[in-house]
């Protein structure tokens, strides 16, 4: 997730409008992409007049050129400085077929520019572009405004929201997710379907848990890849008399995980949290699904799968790191409060503050001496997104729902990782959760990126998509 978000940059083109908007309009969209910080893959000058697509042949050129460099382009930036050619833009589209999400800009005319000599005519021109691609059978999408300046906060609002549709799409096709041991007995709530995400371009890698205990107990606590991942685990959060008997565990644990993940190049993960590693191994995982969740690589509790798919959507969107919880509490009275609570293994960014602890729950029943390694504390205040995903394997598609809110700083005492939610028209969202049979967990990002995450879900993935606005 660290690699740069290219686009593949069309310029359309219509001959018989002013030329000089076309040269201008390429260099502006071309420095504003690298003052984003997006990668630009674009027809040179010499390939094309101004590097522009306008006509069949044209076209054609620009098509192989992106297919050249298939592998760099996460989304294609249609941009008409003037009205452009409808047929070219579709063309190219077609013809390179990367499948990938497209956005379609076009330039604001001036008021006092509206002579032959200065005319876009771009406002009409991306209609026409866009039912030629609704011809075609092509997906794409749009910018806020109709017409956009390229200086403008809306386009570069607009440049960030693509981005991250690119990055989830792009990411969730192909996505590889692990399955650490099996579900946990009483939670018939987070099955799932296999061949559904399979058929969604998501494959699962299963391990059973004895297999990952196996491979901690051989592992030598003195080993030089041991003691390093011991120094990670004791900088992570504060420890309040943790032993160290247990944080060496945590750390054997780490390491095993870290080696499974990278064999089998795992984006994100479910595990198998309680109780048999309590009571077998003697400590909570909680703490090493937090870093693996930290350093954005997703780590779901409770074997829950597809809750880790709704955390690495969001990941991808925001470049943040996600956090799985349940819906668990109301707040006092207040209809469109609630409180998130886990027990939990929320990554250390999404708290104000956060040390580690035993786990209060599994305490008594597996021993307290067993039950270090959570991360406790409440959720920063600030705007977040909500996301949940899931097969239904009735109708045999992927379906999800998302939505932001605010954390608050209403106060609360408790224990495990907690915060409490204020979300417009909550009572209309636990409403269509519960009519329509949704898991009890939910996936939240310390971020706003739920118009992309419904963009890349909705119309380009073609998941069945609740957005609660």
């Amino acid at each position: 997730m660290d690699q740069k978000t290219t686009f593949g940059v069309l310029v359309g083109n219509r001959g018989f409008f002013p030329s000089h908007l076309i040269e201008s309009g390429r260099k502006e969209i071309l420095q504003k992409l690298e003052e984003a910080g997006f990668g630009a893959v674009v027809l040179d000058t010499s390939a094309t007049p101004y590097g522009s697509v306008e006509s069949l042949s044209d076209a054609k050129k620009c098509a192989a050129f992106f297919q050249e460099h298939a592998e760099e382009i996460d989304g294609i930036l249609v941009t008409l400085p003037n009205f452009g050619d409808e047929r070219a833009v579709a063309e190219t589209i077609r013809r390179a077929g990367l499948d990938v999400p497209v956005l379609i800009h076009a330039f604001p005319d001036e008021i006092g520019k509206m002579s032959q000599a200065d005319r876009r005519d771009s406002f009409c021109g991306k209609m026409s572009v866009c039912n030629n691609l609704t011809q075609y059978g092509a997906k794409y999408s749009l910018t806020t405004r109709h017409t956009e300046a390229v200086g403008s906060e809306e386009f570069a609002a607009d440049l960030e929201w693509f981005g991250a549709v690119c990055r989830t799409v792009g990411g969730l096709r192909g996505a590889r997710l692990g399955a650490i041991g099996a579900r946990v007995a009483p939670f018939k709530t987070v099955r799932f379907s296999e061949k559904i995400l399979e058929a969604a371009g998501i494959a699962v890698e299963v391990v059973d848990l004895s297999d990952i205990l196996g491979r901690v107990d051989r592992l030598d606590d003195e080993a030089q890849e041991v003691q390093d991942q011991l120094g990670e685990v004791r900088s992570y959060v504060r420890l309040e008399g943790v032993p160290e008997q247990a944080l060496a565990k945590m750390a054997k644990l780490r390491l095993v995980i870290d080696q499974w993940v990278v064999e089998n190049e795992i984006d994100a993960f479910a595990f198998q949290c309680w109780d048999a590693i309590e009571k077998y191994l003697g400590i909570v995982p909680c703490a090493v699904m937090s870093m693996f969740s930290q350093k954005l690589i997703p780590a779901a509790c409770e074997v829950d799968v597809t809750g880790a798919v709704g955390m690495y959507a969001m990941a991808l969107a925001s470049g943040q790191p996600s956090a799985l919880l349940d819906w668990n509490n109301n707040y006092g009275d207040d209809p469109n409060k609630c409180v998130l609570f886990h027990c939990s293994n929320l990554p250390k960014d999404v708290f104000s503050e956060v040390s580690m602890s035993q786990h209060a729950i599994l305490a008594d029943s597996v021993g307290a001496e067993n039950a270090w390694g959570v991360c406790v504390g409440q959720i920063k205040p600030g705007p977040f997104t909500y996301t949940r995903v899931s097969t239904d394997d009735v109708a045999g598609v992927m379906r999800a729902y998302t939505g932001e809110g605010q954390i608050t700083d209403d106060p609360l005492e408790t224990f495990g990782g907690y915060g409490v939610a204020e979300i417009p028209n909550l009572q209309v969202l636990l409403n269509y959760i519960c009519t329509n049979g949704w898991e009890h967990h939910v996936a939240i990002n310390r971020s706003q990126v739920a118009d992309a995450i419904y963009e890349a879900m909705d119309n380009y993935l073609e998941w069945d998509v609740y957005y609660h606005q």
